[in-house]
């Protein structure tokens, strides 16, 4: 997709080196948003907004975990000194580690926990303190999941983050609407990206339980964020969007 419709948006997008966070960089860039993008990898973070500045986008790379408290403030800070103020943060960066709940180290759910949870809460502080100061008004979208939704097997930390940060969204409408800054928050199902392909039976297996008859595309994730963070959903806020195909409607499990 491209458009203009995001012409003097500057967003800081996390975890964007490939998948869905790429995507979601790309079609921001696109539509007109200047971008920075993270990633934890040097080399995907530099490939990924050098692919999409080929495109005629623009983006810039910085490398860090986006867990960090001052590294997060370090984002805001380089997105304001190289595009002038901050309006738009998409805290996708996160990690799934499967394990079962009567054997799960502790290691594994403070890494999840440190991830999903502080990281997206602590760029949407920073962001949202930027966005005040600027009284532009803004949007800040978390990446949910449908494990928020339905339970999976070895995934109770993960789910258990994700279904959080989807009250955190309700919360920050008491917190940030008097701003006009909107929360939001998608939930993607089964989607095809880097990693998940890694799995030779995922696409079929995803495919048959899905209704839809297939899994989603990062495409079909990153077009429902593009609109919950679009001038067209700036009376939206405190909601969640699943993009799963139907699969919470059935949960049939590919196990």
């Amino acid at each position: 997709m491209t458009t203009d419709k995001f012409t003097g948006q500057v967003a800081i997008v996390t975890g964007a080196g490939q998948g869905i966070g790429f995507e979601i960089a790309k079609q921001l860039s696109l539509g007109g948003a200047d971008v920075l993008l993270n990633d934890l990898s040097y080399d995907l973070a530099v490939q990924a907004s050098s692919a999409i500045n080929a495109l005629g986008g623009n983006c810039h790379p910085l490398v860090g975990d986006a867990s960090d408290i001052d590294f997060i403030q370090q984002m805001v800070d380089e997105a304001v000194h190289r595009f002038g103020k901050v309006t738009i943060a998409i805290a996708n960066a996160g990690i799934t580690l499967f394990g079962d709940f009567l054997n799960y180290p502790q290691q594994s759910l403070q890494s999840v926990m440190n991830l999903n949870l502080q990281g997206s809460f602590f760029l949407a502080q920073r962001v949202a303190r930027q966005i005040i100061t600027q009284k532009s008004g803004g949007s800040i979208l978390f990446m949910s999941s449908v494990t928020g939704h339905q339970a999976h097997q070895d995934l109770a930390a993960y789910g258990m983050t994700k279904a959080a940060l989807e009250m955190l969204a309700k919360s920050l409408v008491v917190e940030l609407s008097q701003h006009q800054i909107t929360v939001n928050t998608v939930a993607p199902g089964a989607t095809l990206t880097e990693r998940t392909m890694e799995d030779a039976g995922y696409q079929n297996t995803w495919s048959r339980i899905t209704p839809m008859g297939r899994a989603a595309t990062v495409e079909d994730v990153a077009n429902a964020v593009l609109f919950l963070v679009s001038p067209q959903a700036r009376h939206i806020t405190g909601q969640n969007l699943i993009v799963d195909g139907g699969w919470t409607a059935v949960s049939t499990s590919p196990y």
